[in-house]
């Protein structure tokens, strides 16, 4: 039997002694995921607020250029507290993004030094913090909720970078792409779970209507933030309550103890085709999810004439059935790539492909149904929902092409990928004050497809799913006498399949 085989084995039998019940890796997927239900709850719940907390200046109820008639319900519910316009609005949903795209980088780099826990742990809880703080500072005035906004967004930013930097240290190769589909799954399951509840919160007089759902949101990240603490460690080395099989199994999976990524070589890295490809899918994906993730409550309500009640439940819709893709998505691409039917490449190709093309064509028909709801809701449904393919194609990429400097290269892709949050919702903005029409949102949808398949042509051609020599050891070690691994041979096997000469026998008997 070849090394690699006998390796393989190996693992696989290692694996079947780790008590999955109290397996930590799941531990941390769950944590990590129930910590983005809390901050994209905390940052969706915006959205279905802001409708109940500004005025509609009748646009709601005027449908003379639009033709989706209203549903019947108590218009005194639509007479917010605040008389802000349709930009007004779009600058409060967008300035968060100023300050998300500040930490993305410093947040991947510090997650490589210090560790993603308490990184992590800490932009949770800003987030936490300056939601509780929202109903006082829009009652001080606009410029003191934007400017809370930005901050929300400056703790937030080292979210993603300093989780991709975590699954550097604790996710075996072959089991990347369902653990990370499992953590940043919470994204969308955040989504489902705070649009509806933000819309009946806002429909009570509970601790003042619209207040109460920061308040409540707030407090749940509280919670959270106690329990990861507690639960979650920065490497599976350090974990007092890691198994001894689990603990082996991840670090003869990832192939033992990584060093800490202190100095990137940041000119290979920005002359990497395979990052810049990344980063424009990336791109491509958030303009979409961002542009209907702050504007889909006003779509729902001004166009197709939902209620506030009905809006908040109906726009939880599509992200359940997008949480459910990535779920699904994750396992479906770990099993094509450990059963050899499909290479690490194309599998993220693929997956890539279905995220960016699915959405693009399903947001263009979406405009042109008329007012027939049911199609108009299921178009929504298909195109949001299809964008969780892509969480297992360029979003799990990083950790694939360097698995070393994984939080600094999602930093990076990011930080690009940040720019729609405040495009995308300024851009609607634009094209629907005081012309809040079907008409102006097939616009909107145009402009997403165009830039899904921006994102899909790129990556089709330029993706890698293999390690690239610039984030391998030997790279900055001259003084190396292993060769480095041609891309072929790289391709050809799974992650995990490197020569293993220890002694395994007493494993394998059993």
């Amino acid at each position: 039997m070849s090394g690699d085989s006998e390796h393989s084995v190996y693992l696989e039998r290692l694996k079947e002694r780790i008590p999955h019940i109290i397996s930590c890796r799941y531990v941390l997927a769950i944590m990590g995921c129930l910590g983005f239900v809390n901050v994209y709850a905390m940052r969706v719940n915006y959205s279905v607020a802001l409708v109940a907390m500004t005025a509609s200046h009748n646009t709601a109820y005027n449908y003379t250029n639009a033709e989706c008639p209203a549903e019947t319900y108590n218009s005194t519910a639509d007479q917010g507290e605040f008389d802000w316009d349709q930009n007004t609005r779009g600058q409060i949903l967008s300035s968060f993004f100023y300050g998300y795209l500040i930490t993305q980088i410093p947040g991947g780099w510090l997650g490589g030094i210090i560790g993603g826990k308490h990184l992590f742990g800490v932009g949770v809880l800003c987030t936490t913090i300056f939601t509780l703080l929202t109903p006082l500072a829009a009652r001080a005035g606009v410029s003191y909720l934007i400017s809370l906004r930005i901050l929300e967004g400056v703790g937030e930013g080292v979210t993603f970078p300093a989780m991709h930097a975590m699954w550097a240290h604790w996710a075996p190769p072959i089991e990347r792409s369902k653990l990370i589909a499992i953590t940043y799954a919470g994204s969308q399951l955040g989504t489902v779970l705070s649009n509806p509840v933000s819309g009946w919160l806002c429909s009570t007089t509970f601790l003042g209507g619209w207040p109460s759902v920061f308040y409540v949101f707030g407090t749940l990240g509280l919670i959270w933030f106690v329990l990861w603490t507690i639960l979650v460690h920065n490497t599976p080395a350090q974990h007092p309550r890691i198994s001894p099989e689990e603990l082996e199994y991840i670090e003869k999976s990832i192939g033992g103890k990584k060093g800490k990524a202190i100095i990137p070589p940041l000119l290979a890295m920005v002359k990497s085709p395979c990052l810049w490809v990344i980063s424009i899918s990336h791109f491509a994906n958030n303009y979409g999810f961002y542009t209907m993730l702050t504007n889909l409550p006003a779509y729902m309500k001004n166009i197709l004439g939902f209620d506030i009640t009905k809006t908040g439940y109906l726009s939880a819709v599509p992200y359940l059935f997008n949480w459910l893709i990535i779920i699904t998505g994750g396992l479906v691409a770990d099993y094509l790539r450990f059963n050899r039917i499909l290479s690490t490449t194309n599998t993220r190709k693929l997956f890539n492909t279905l995220g960016m093309t699915l959405p693009a064509t399903f947001l263009v028909l979406t405009g042109y149904v008329g007012c027939n709801k049911p199609l108009a809701i299921t178009c929504l449904i298909v195109a949001v929902a299809c964008g969780g393919f892509s969480m297992s194609g360029f979003n799990v990429n990083h950790l694939d092409i360097a698995p070393k400097y994984a939080g600094v290269l999602m930093g990076f892709s990011n930080t690009i990928a940040t720019i729609p949050g405040f495009v995308g919702p300024t851009i609607v903005g634009v094209l629907t004050e005081n012309n809040e029409t079907r008409k102006q949102w097939q616009i909107v949808f145009w402009i997403c497809c165009g830039v899904y398949l921006l994102g899909f042509i790129t990556y089709l051609i330029f993706g890698s799913g293999v390690e690239q020599e610039w984030a391998k050891e030997s790279y900055n070690d001259p003084k190396t006498t292993e060769p480095l691994l041609q891309e072929s041979e790289d391709e050809g096997r799974l992650p995990y399949e490197v020569p293993y000469l220890a002694n395994n026998s007493a494993i394998q008997k059993k």
